[in-house]
């Protein structure tokens, strides 16, 4: 498995090491961080990395508030009744970048239904920076304004803390209904909240 380098000391094969590229470009691809999948919801799609929870099993999500990137007063527990899609996000995050379209797509499809769309906007060094990533997306709904994770820190086993993009789908009663631990195409992101959706 492992050949010796010229100078007599022991190396990777060229073959081993392009292997290992693959690996952690697989990695990088996929999101702008990872984490340790702790607390993963029960029932898993073909892509583990989207996982649905049964009612019956959810746990609460925490209470988080603070400012919007506007300045306003923001609350999750004001959103009680409401199916809310809270999506962990940075300006600076080339996978948040790629999904924005989709969430702001289902965002006008869905906000006449009872779902709420939240932001949590994080590790971005200014709000001025967050915004523009608003304004080049056309962002319509609210995000919360958490630049050193400290309101993360409140989905322990939920989220891991160095997975963005990260999407959850909370149902009316406050529980954390699903998961999505990647990007999220506009199929993907129906295919967490229309079950939750159709819930009564």
């Amino acid at each position: 498995m492992f050949q010796r380098s010229p100078s007599g000391r022991g190396g990777v094969s060229r073959r081993t090491a392009l292997a290992g590229l693959a690996v952690l470009t697989v990695s990088a691809a996929t999101g702008c961080g990872a984490g340790d999948d702790s607390g993963k919801p029960a029932a898993a799609s073909a892509d583990q990395r989207l996982t649905s929870t049964p009612a019956a099993e959810r746990n609460p999500a925490p209470d988080i508030s603070g400012e919007t990137l506007t300045g306003e007063p923001v609350a999750l527990a004001d959103l009680r009744g409401k199916i809310v899609v809270l999506n962990v996000w940075g300006s600076w995050c080339a996978p948040c970048r790629a999904e924005a379209p989709h969430l702001q797509k289902v965002h006008t499809e869905l906000r006449d239904q009872g779902v709420a769309f939240l932001g949590i906007n994080t590790r971005d060094g200014s709000k001025e920076a967050a915004r523009g990533f608003e304004e080049t997306f056309s962002i319509t709904y609210p995000s919360l304004w958490d630049p050193d994770g400290r309101e993360l820190l409140k989905f322990k086993g939920t989220l891991p803390p160095s997975a963005i993009p990260t999407t959850l789908v909370i149902d009316r009663r406050g529980r954390v209904a699903a998961r999505g631990l990647k990007a999220l195409t506009e199929a993907e992101l129906r295919s967490l909240i229309d079950p939750v959706l159709k819930e009564g």
